[in-house]
């Protein structure tokens, strides 16, 4: 499985990154922004897509919105990562599989996401 971690934040990264891959053995791609995010998700087609929402220059919101824009990625499942309690009410019909909290746990992280794709 390839999936693409998306988060502004080089110690999330970096966490996310080594938790995908030495526990669930993931190939893991990761972004430091939304705009790298959404041209290495057309680059690449990962299985699945972890989208930080506060992000400077281009949210999550938007960057989750460019992704559907885009024929090359609208199929991509995305989870999202975030601290934020108040989120749209209409995910779903967005793309959004899930909601996973941070902080998170790095050991459960690779089957949170696994049991919704």
């Amino acid at each position: 499985m390839k999936i693409l971690v998306i988060d502004d934040e080089p110690r999330l990264l970096a966490i996310a990154q080594m938790s995908l891959e030495m526990i669930a053995k993931w190939k893991v791609l990761t972004a430091n922004s939304g705009y790298q995010g959404i041209k290495l998700a057309a680059l690449e087609h990962p299985d699945a897509i972890l989208l930080d929402m506060m992000m400077p220059e281009l949210n999550g919101s938007e960057t989750l919105m460019q992704l559907q824009a885009n024929e090359k990625t609208q199929d991509i499942p995305v989870f999202l990562l975030t601290a934020k309690s108040n989120l749209p009410d209409n995910l779903e019909e967005l793309g959004v599989k899930a909601v996973i909290q941070k902080p998170f746990n790095p050991v459960t992280l690779a089957e949170a996401i696994a049991s919704k794709l």
